[in-house]
């Protein structure tokens, strides 16, 4: 990646704020559409304690960090440019946005793209952390084939925990749900876990166990022990929008109750023209691949946008106090039938040189 002190253009088509799948799809596909792009990426990709990429095409199981690389390359080799740099504010400015980094530089953004993503938040337990990514996950897609077969257990955080069980039954028969002094299940939720010959411990977990690095279960309050070989567990997500909070923009509440994102409009617009967002900072569920595919959406809109702004500044040009449409406009106004001193037949063709851009158009072509 590009070095912090690398200098800077003081202007850039697109600054992309955001380093991670999302963020570089966007990039490659602006900088191939022949944009100046700027990255900012702060160098924290959340799925970074993960031990691989799963459920991409062409990708499976390459490791997160090398994935990254591999975009990155992608993008620079396209022009675009990558700086290892936190940007912590963001306002509106007379040529677009100014986007202003920790170390006190600046930059101008035509566009802005925020692919920021989102942080977890874990149970406060003891061992809980230092297994995330390990014996600790939370997508059954990410990691469920992974640990098929397995003694799972499932952690209850909120409502979504007894969903989460029943998708992890799918991947092995030991399955254990923890209510945690958290999670009511609902008679007809009893029933679901019941038929489904999933496991219901009451009480609150303490503890989250391992040895030597390895999870062995967890243990609940009043000693009680469980042997696991994986822990799933909900997390609290939460967009990482504050940029957007000077412009008017907050997260806002996920109707599922898992945290509060970005809400997104068509192709990532959101309620600030000219600024997008793509990834998990709008879609808190968004595979790997679908972050992707979300950041080279938002590219191609961003693109589009920007096109119809320069054709709207190409035609008010055309159209300006000097074009040649606009002399022969005054000339029809003030001369009618006699311009350039030469009687004009009322009806026919319209002589070279007059105002119908239809015919102006055939000419160029």
């Amino acid at each position: 990646m590009s070095p912090l002190d690398q200098t800077l253009q003081e202007r850039y088509d697109v600054v992309v704020i955001g380093g991670g799948p999302a963020g570089l799809s966007a990039a490659v596909t602006l900088s191939r559409a022949l944009r100046s792009v700027l990255v900012l990426d702060a160098g924290r990709p959340r799925n970074a304690p993960a031990q691989g990429v799963h459920g991409f095409l062409t990708r499976e199981g390459i490791s997160p960090l090398a994935l990254l690389g591999a975009g990155r390359a992608e993008a620079e080799s396209y022009g675009a440019t990558l700086v290892h740099a936190d940007a912590v504010r963001l306002e509106r400015g007379a040529d677009g946005f100014d986007v202003v980094l920790a170390d006190g530089r600046s930059v101008i953004g035509r566009r802005v793209l925020l692919a920021t993503g989102l942080t977890d938040g874990l149970p406060d337990l003891p061992g809980l952390r230092d297994q995330w990514g390990a014996g600790v996950v939370h997508c059954p897609y990410c990691h469920g084939y992974e640990i098929r077969g397995r003694r799972i257990g499932v952690l209850g955080t909120g409502p979504m925990s007894i969903h989460q069980a029943l998708l992890f039954r799918q991947w092995s028969e030991h399955i254990t749900l923890f209510l945690n002094d958290t999670v009511s299940p609902t008679d007809e939720e009893w029933d679901s876990l019941a038929a489904r010959s999933i496991r219901v411990a009451d009480g609150a977990v303490t503890s989250v166990d391992q040895v030597d690095g390895t999870l062995t279960g967890v243990t609940l309050r009043g000693g009680a022990t469980f042997a696991l070989q994986a822990l799933a567990v909900g997390t609290r997500m939460e967009a990482r929008g504050s940029l957007l909070e000077t412009l008017g923009v907050a997260p806002e509440a996920h109707p599922s109750g898992m945290g509060h994102a970005m809400a997104p409009g068509p192709m990532g617009a959101t309620a600030v023209p000219g600024v997008y967002v793509a990834g998990n900072v709008s879609n808190l569920s968004a595979q790997v691949v679908v972050a992707a595919a979300e950041g080279t959406t938002a590219g191609a809109a961003i693109n589009a946008d920007l096109v119809q702004e320069e054709t709207a500044w190409a035609v008010e040009g055309y159209r300006g106090p000097f074009s040649a449409s606009s002399e022969a406009e005054v000339s029809e106004r003030i001369l009618g039938l006699r311009r350039h001193g030469l009687d004009q037949p009322a009806t026919g063709a319209p002589a070279s040189g007059g105002s119908d851009h239809r015919e102006e158009v055939h000419r160029v072509g």
